[in-house]
């Protein structure tokens, strides 16, 4: 798959879909979701642009996720105070926000400010607070499920980490927070953002999503749900 740029060159993205009922959502089209991880480096205001120029080709509508007033849980989990941890996630959320705002104002999209789903946004969202609810529930309540959670989240924190230094239990139970905020997107989106499928779009996703997706865990995407790995190709 590919799509122009803006500067008459082809950015071809590397598409890998994790299950089968992922790819019946992705060949719907209806909606894609792309996750845009504040402190990552990666997301450029050029990466989110060529993302948004795949997406709005493909699907009838996108929006993009931003994590952004939990992103406050990791920070405190590396010790950070709590005003000070909300305060960086703040600042970097929108900064975040501005990024996608411009990227998609640059591809002509009029109401681009409308297609951010921050915490802002989700709060007030009766499915996604369902969701989230249910999640919180189901790590108090079930063990394996908790255990890929804190999985996963360990594996957001080593990043963060010196090279070497592994995150503590307490590190991760304090952390697991941000998990447990973004997984209701990975579990029923067409709910929240009211479509009948979406897709879930992001680069590097943790190895609890294809267990996730597996339907390993006790918990499982809704049918409508999809989850696609997506990345630029890399040229020869």
């Amino acid at each position: 798959m590919s799509t122009d740029d803006g500067d008459g060159c082809t950015a071809a993205m590397a598409v890998t879909l994790l299950s089968g009922r992922c790819a019946e959502a992705m060949e719907r089209a209806e909606h894609a979701c792309f996750g845009i991880s504040p402190f990552n480096s990666y997301f450029s205001t050029a990466r989110i642009r060529e993302l948004a120029a795949w997406g709005l080709e493909r699907f009838e509508r996108v929006d993009f996720f931003v994590p952004d007033a939990p992103s406050a849980y990791t920070f405190e989990a590396l010790g950070y105070a709590p005003e000070k941890a909300a305060w960086k996630a703040r600042r970097q959320g929108q900064y975040t926000r501005n990024k996608i705002v411009t990227a998609l104002g640059s591809l002509g999209l009029a109401d681009a400010d409308k297609r951010v789903l921050g915490w802002a946004e989700l709060e007030g969202n009766a499915a996604f607070e369902r969701l989230h609810g249910s999640g919180v529930r189901r790590y108090a309540e079930d063990a394996d499920f908790r255990d890929a959670c804190r999985e996963a989240t360990g594996w957001v924190l080593a990043g963060k980490l010196p090279a070497g230094q592994a995150p503590d239990a307490e590190q991760v139970e304090h952390a697991v927070r941000y998990f447990l905020a973004e997984l209701p997107l990975f579990i029923d989106t067409p709910a929240i953002v009211g479509a009948g499928t979406s897709v879930f779009c992001y680069h590097q996703p943790p190895a609890v999503l294809r267990r996730l997706y597996g339907r390993e865990l006790s918990w499982r995407p809704a049918a409508g749900q999809g989850f696609a790995v997506v990345a630029p190709a890399v040229r020869d």
